[in-house]
């Protein structure tokens, strides 16, 4: 049976692939984006999935691997260049981007989807609304030269900024949030019918781990089903049964592969800490169960093939890291 680019992307590469990248790659999944855009976006809400598909673009800009024939409604298409460049300006790189089209209305969007761990100010060190706008920004003027020319402003194209936060708490924190432009006379009785939903940043804050109820929400629902750390025959069934994604039976070798990574890496690294109230006992000096329970974890992916970049992004120190290597060469 041939696989969808879904199925490869949840087989999730091999072990050897971070976690971070998993998430990209599945997010710039055909189908993932259609449901995005009909419970994210408002112009896509009234469409049907089947009708939201072919409108999205030729590119998705993410990756490296072109779609495998005759799928072409169905998985991450082929490589684009994510890297936006203005001179003096700086670079940025966005997760995700790629254009959709709303064949109803004949509006042509330009879409940007993130993938963020945190939105907490504290951790970030500036407030996630300030990154959005600035990023909302950038692809309007990105749009000189491109999607208009000379002053043809009214040609500009709508943007939209989606962020996927996943660092809801488990009791309310699956929300769904929009920033916008707003147009208000302050004096006078001055009115207006001119369309300045132009630009439009979209939050949607889903909860990671296990034990929480099914959001109300069908679009956080399913992301949290995509993404957490269930196993993999649920999170097969979820996917398929649930919400109507394609999937075949050859995602059961490589699925495995991707959940036993991100459980090393996010439950034995995050989560059980986490739960634990031991988050700031990282800088301060783990209890001796603890840290035991890192140098296993780390062990374990140093064995599944995890670089010691990658073992780095999720928290764990060079310490740490050094001392595990130590273990394994005196316990060969």
């Amino acid at each position: 049976m041939v696989q969808t680019n879904l199925a490869q992307a949840v087989e999730a590469a091999d072990a050897a692939s971070t976690y971070d990248a998993n998430v990209k790659y599945l997010l710039a999944d055909r189908q993932i984006l259609a449901r995005i855009l009909k419970y994210a976006v408002s112009e896509f809400r009234h469409m049907e999935i089947e009708e939201i598909m072919p409108g999205i673009g030729p590119e998705i800009e993410i990756g490296e691997r072109p779609v495998d024939a005759g799928l072409s409604n169905l998985g991450r298409i082929k490589e684009g260049n994510t890297e936006d460049n203005v001179p003096g300006e700086g670079k940025i790189y966005y997760d995700i981007r790629f254009t959709a089209y709303q064949k109803q209305k004949e509006m042509k969007f330009l879409i940007n989807i993130e993938a963020q761990k945190s939105s907490d100010t504290a951790k970030l060190g500036y407030h996630l609304e300030n990154r959005i706008i600035f990023y909302l920004s950038r692809m309007v003027s990105a749009q000189k030269q491109t999607e208009f020319f000379h002053s043809d402003y009214d040609n500009l194209k709508k943007v939209r900024s989606i962020w996927i936060c996943m660092d809801g708490n488990r009791t309310d924190g699956d929300s769904i949030e929009e920033i916008s432009l707003e147009r208000k006379t302050v004096f006078g009785n001055r009115q207006s019918t001119s369309d300045i939903d132009l630009i439009k940043g979209i939050v949607i804050h889903i909860r990671n781990g296990r034990n929480y109820k099914t959001s109300q929400n069908k679009l956080i629902s399913m992301l949290e089903g995509l993404l957490s750390q269930i196993e993999p025959e649920e999170k097969k069934r979820i996917l398929s049964e649930e919400y109507g994604l394609v999937m075949t039976t050859a995602l059961e070798g490589r699925i495995q592969t991707m959940c036993n990574l991100s459980e090393n890496i996010i439950e034995l690294g995050m989560e059980k800490g986490m739960e634990k109230g031991i988050e700031k006992g990282i800088e301060k000096g783990m209890r001796e169960g603890i840290q035991k329970e890192r140098m296993d974890a780390i062990e374990r992916m140093v064995k599944a093939g995890a670089s010691k970049e990658q073992i780095l992004s999720y928290g764990y120190t060079e310490e740490e890291y050094r001392k595990s290597q130590e273990s394994l060469l005196f316990n060969h």
